[in-house]
């Protein structure tokens, strides 16, 4: 059968490559010519993952049986507008697709479905004071329709909201922008499989995040299982339930991010998708349960075995891991570490790197500048935190004067 995958970035890569072992021509339509993922693919198409037409006839020139996303937000509904437009089987309607792909859309459920999340407000640049005059700084500010950190940002007045806001609307298609209050908490992910409306949690991890001046939320690593999940895990459970009620969630992946602080669980945002720290890769060592697999064959309408996701059970699970997403200072690249180095060491299943020797290295401001990722595995809380103080004992990314330019302790942290 022949599937079409939105996005060849390296968080696509793992699900092309189970198309692929699963017996299936894979097409990858990325903006980027050069994309990754399009060198595991049978055919790749130089189309934004954005750009619904386009993809809706890239999907007609190959025949495809199938579309689908994995690890990223906004083609979640570029995936689901060309499956509906073809005909292609769609387990997320357009309209479930808009709403867990635009903020707007999203805060508005919520507050119907009495969701909670933190205060906000939506803002036109030519916005008057008065309409924050009952809004406490720091805020956060954020495109309606972006991904990956892109246009976020803690600001401390509305003077400065006034100056980042074309800023912020570069990173967006729409004409006004969201405005939350901040909330100083810890940070949640919840991924699980719903089937028939029916919700299954595989997993609760930390997210750790990074803020660099006024770039804020930039995830660093996540760890399982969360610290929070003793406390807290029937009422994440409950609220995921409502959620996926209030949202007509019927089947597929789910990817919810929550803040956990004094005033207890905010929703923070939710997507229909597995998400983009490698779960595809991590979750089925971890949980028995193979996710891309699964959304392989849900995207296609073939059967799917649902024997272990129905066996699993989150509270028994006694696994420690780590997924860590590190950063580098900016500079020239000289030298970096081999990636068989490192897949040498105890309780590591995966590195890569988004860089290679001779690439310069930017300041961080968002997701984008990633230097790599790697995942670490163990027994207990101790050995994990053991087995990533070895890692990054030897991870290196070396500029020309000898310098590891690896930011350790962004990552490092739990």
């Amino acid at each position: 059968m022949k599937l079409l995958v939105l996005g060849g970035g390296s968080g696509q890569i793992s699900i092309i490559k189970k198309a692929k072992e699963m017996g299936h021509q894979v097409i990858v339509s990325d903006y980027y010519a050069d994309a990754p993922g399009k060198k595991y693919a049978d055919y790749g198409e130089t189309v934004s993952t954005f750009d619904i037409k386009s993809n809706i006839e890239v999907a007609k020139k190959y025949s495809v049986d199938g579309v689908l996303t994995s690890g990223t937000d906004q083609p979640v509904y570029t995936a689901a507008r060309t499956a509906e437009e073809l005909n292609l089987p769609s387990f997320l309607s357009s309209d479930t697709a808009l709403k867990v792909t635009n903020k707007m859309e999203m805060k508005k459920l919520f507050e119907k479905a009495d969701i909670p999340s933190v205060k906000h407000k939506f803002l036109q640049q030519n916005f008057l004071d008065r309409e924050l005059e009952k809004f406490s700084f720091p805020a956060v500010v954020k495109p309606l329709d972006s991904q990956g950190q892109r246009g976020v940002f803690k600001l401390n007045s509305i003077e400065e909201v006034r100056k980042r806001f074309a800023e912020v609307l570069s990173f967006s298609r729409e004409n006004k922008i969201l405005i939350e209050e901040y909330y100083n908490s810890g940070e949640i992910t919840v991924s699980g499989w719903v089937n028939k409306g029916k919700l299954k949690i595989l997993t609760i991890t930390d997210r750790v995040t990074y803020e660099n001046g006024p770039h804020i939320g930039i995830c660093t690593a996540h760890i399982f299982p969360s610290k929070f999940l003793s406390k807290y895990h029937q009422e994440i459970k409950s609220m995921s339930e409502k959620i996926v009620k209030a949202f007509q969630i019927k089947n597929g992946p789910i990817y919810f991010q929550m803040l956990i602080g004094d005033n207890g669980i905010k929703v923070n945002e939710i997507a229909c998708r597995i998400g983009g720290a490698y779960e595809g890769d991590f979750m089925p060592s971890l949980t028995g349960v193979d996710i891309l697999e699964m959304m392989v064959n849900l995207a296609l309408n073939q059967e799917i075995d649902y024997s272990s996701l129905n066996r699993y059970q989150l509270k028994e699970n006694q696994n420690w891991l780590s997924v860590q997403l590190f950063f580098a200072l900016p500079g020239r690249i000289a030298d970096i570490s081999s990636t068989e180095e490192i897949l040498s060491l105890d309780g590591v299943s995966q590195i890569g790197f988004n860089f290679k020797k001779g690439d310069k290295i930017k300041k961080i401001e968002n997701a984008t500048e990633r230097a790599g990722y790697f995942i670490v595995r163990a027994e207990s809380r101790t050995e994990l935190k053991e087995r990533l103080k070895k890692v990054y004992d030897r991870l290196k990314i070396v500029d020309n004067q000898g310098k590891n330019l690896i930011i350790r302790e962004i990552g490092e942290v739990f």
